[in-house]
């Protein structure tokens, strides 16, 4: 019997760590399809294994962290073609990182629901810009020790792994609890509309990325009406589309980022990414905060006007009906 609960148990929580583990490796593959290489180092702007690691922690519970290392331990090895020790602290430093900005979201009191603007903060200081220093520093430190990266070109290496796994976690986490909050939409929603900004926002970013008239900045009035009219079931996708096409379109060098350095394409991907995930996350997250007090006082409203109608002057003697003797006088 106690066997048999345990494995009820074991087999459940195994499943999901194989499950976590194999969409950090499809997103790994994904992630460095925009690859490019400082100093030699492989680097991507946008690591899109991070936001997933932190949302199935967010999720599922820091029960799933051996998927996380496995899902880890498949990518590095691919990189490499082999399993080393210096890939094994490699795989280390990228399960602690979203493992401690996990730890650092449920102490700061973080919801997943992303319902408050404090919520939106907690995620975007601690949950990315804090908690992926670690994988980012035990990554660079890892390759100047294998002799892979010259010591000159630690910072700029450290600055492109560290604005990557943040970006991951910045774009992909949201859009992830988002979906794991979505709901068939009902006949009355605003169908016209959300096919209209879909629309908008295809065309927007690809008029943004793909032309060199240094309109990339045009994203963001789109970013506003996703976040205003839709909250974070708007804002998140959009911010998604915008960062994976600005991505694309820095590595191949063209659009605004034509005939830029690598390092400059780097950090000019670093802010833009990084300005259009706080713009539609934090704008959503206050939307809603708006919304939801709204709503509060309306419930209030209704609750308090029930309230002074039951003892209103009057009311309990209409409720009564009243004695023939009170209408006719006592005998």
């Amino acid at each position: 019997m106690i066997r048999s609960e345990r494995t009820r148990r074991t087999g459940p929580a195994a499943l999901r760590s194989l499950a976590v583990a194999a969409a950090y490796y499809a997103s790994g593959g994904l992630g460095l399809i925009p690859g490019v290489a400082v100093h030699g180092a492989a680097v991507t702007p946008l690591w899109p294994p991070t936001g997933i690691a932190l949302s199935a922690l967010i999720l599922l519970g820091p029960g799933v962290w051996p998927g996380i290392a496995l899902g880890s331990l498949c990518v590095v090895s691919t990189l490499s073609d082999s399993v080393s020790v210096l890939t094994c602290v490699v795989v280390a430093g990228n399960t602690l990182a979203p493992v401690c900005s996990y730890l650092m979201l449920r102490r700061a009191g973080f919801r997943r629901e992303l319902d408050r603007l404090r919520d939106g903060f907690v995620l975007v200081f601690l949950g990315a810009l804090v908690g992926m220093t670690i994988s980012a520093t035990v990554g660079t430190c890892m390759l100047v020790v294998d002799d892979d990266l010259p010591l000159r070109g630690f910072w700029p290496v450290w600055t492109a792994w560290w604005s990557g796994d943040a970006m991951g976690v910045l774009v992909v986490t949201p859009l992830l609890l988002t979906v794991r909050a979505a709901r068939m939409p009902r006949a009355d929603d605003r169908w016209g509309e959300a096919c209209l900004l879909g629309v908008a926002a295809v065309a927007v970013s690809l008029v943004a990325t793909r032309t060199s008239l240094e309109m990339i900045y045009l994203v963001f009035p789109l970013l506003v009406w996703a976040a205003l009219r839709f909250q974070l079931a708007g804002s998140a996708p959009c911010a998604f589309l915008v960062s994976v096409m600005a991505a694309v379109a820095g590595v191949q060098g063209v659009g605004p980022f034509v005939g830029h350095s690598v390092l400059h394409v780097m950090v000019n991907l670093a802010v833009f990414n990084g300005c259009v995930a706080l713009t539609a996350l934090l704008l959503a997250a206050v939307v809603t905060e708006q919304s939801n007090i709204r709503r509060r006082i309306e419930q209030a409203c209704e609750e308090l006007a029930d309230v002074v109608e039951r003892l209103a002057p009057g009311r309990e003697n209409a409720a009564w009906p009243s004695r023939p003797e009170d209408e006719h006088g006592s005998l």
